[in-house]
């Protein structure tokens, strides 16, 4: 399936010099991601623009961005910390556990014990918010207890994945929309990123109910049959686990008070499998996770709508059209809740 090796260039001079000039320092994780040390993101005083811009820039060619705090971030500095990126404001969907300080709406609080947080959530590799026409522009993870023996998340930046497929691949998925099981909403199988103009895959692989293809040669669409669209979320699994060895993903394992930021239109994420092994083998484990607004729809092409009544009739007469739930089962073997 990998048409050639992908790597990340260094970190622009240019950026490295605007951040220390404010105190702070970039280090390039391997093989992406950022590490960011020497902002306080506990500070009440607003960053400077053009450090927002650098940062928000390394976050869409790098892909996320790790902030090393001195101090113990509270629930509020790093809600007020989410909100310098994409939208510039929370966008909240999620249910609020017992557990989350004040009640905090915007506190999505995970962990693998129930009493804890909210568990089992997001085994597959998905970007958050592919519920909406404008998907989140940025998720926040601030890591409030790491579980002592292991529970990260694994990254893959898409764009690099897009690449690695084969030409072959490359368009025929370029010619592919997904549609969300939940709520009808359409998006591109590959867009081109609004910051690095990257050609980017995107496929939630526990929340689609159908998958619409663009026919090659004459106007009009099919829908993938069931035994198309299982290959399409294999291929799509497999060529972004592929970067883990190939120097496009990463498993990132969270140390205490870390603080992640990623741009949700350039990398795919999923929990790794002892996030959400027992308290007994892994310790607990606490993480809260913020979503911002998104900046403009991830819109399809081809003349396509923002969205469909999923839960109606087939529209094509053949093909999977599945809504409600986790949508398709392209595995029965694996968790697919998200």
């Amino acid at each position: 399936m990998i048409a050639k090796a992908c790597k990340l260039p260094p970190i622009d001079a240019a950026h490295v010099a605007i951040l220390e000039k404010f105190g702070g320092e970039m280090m390039a994780l391997d093989p992406i991601g950022t590490q960011v040390s020497g902002i306080d993101l506990a500070s009440e005083d607003a960053l400077p623009l053009e450090v927002v811009d650098v940062l928000e820039r390394e976050m869409a060619y790098r892909g996320f961005l790790v902030f090393k705090n001195e101090i113990q971030l509270d629930a509020e500095d790093f809600l007020r910390a989410s909100c310098l990126w994409g939208g510039k404001e929370l966008h909240s969907t999620h249910g609020v556990h017992p557990a989350t300080p004040g009640g905090n709406p915007h506190i999505f609080r995970l962990s693998n014990d129930e009493r804890h947080g909210i568990p089992d959530v997001g085994p597959q590799w998905h970007n958050d918010g592919s519920f909406l026409p404008a998907t989140f522009s940025h998720s926040g993870y601030h890591i409030v207890r790491p579980a002592e023996n292991g529970g990260g998340t694994h990254f893959a930046h898409q764009g690099f994945a897009f690449a690695a497929l084969s030409e072959g691949r490359q368009e025929r998925w370029s010619r592919m929309s997904s549609v969300n099981s939940a709520s009808g909403v359409v998006h591109p199988l590959v867009h081109e990123h609004p910051v690095s103009g990257q050609k980017c895959i995107w496929l939630h692989l526990g929340m689609t109910g159908a998958v619409l293809e663009k026919l090659p040669d004459h106007d009009g669409f099919s829908l993938l049959h069931a035994d198309e669209l299982k290959q399409l979320c294999q291929e799509y699994n497999d060529i972004l686990n592929a970067g883990m060895t190939d120097g496009y993903a990463v498993a990132y394992e969270y140390h205490e008070n870390d603080c992640v930021f990623i741009d949700n239109l350039a990398v795919a994420h999923r929990a790794a499998p002892e996030a959400h092994m027992s308290v007994e083998r892994q310790g607990l484990r606490i993480m809260h996770r913020s979503t911002i607004k998104g900046v403009q729809d991830l819109a399809p092409g081809f003349g396509l709508p923002l969205h469909v009544n999923i839960d109606g009739p087939n529209p094509i007469g053949e093909g999977v059209w599945q809504g409600g739930g986790v949508g398709f089962r392209w595995d029965e073997g694996i968790r697919m809740r998200n």
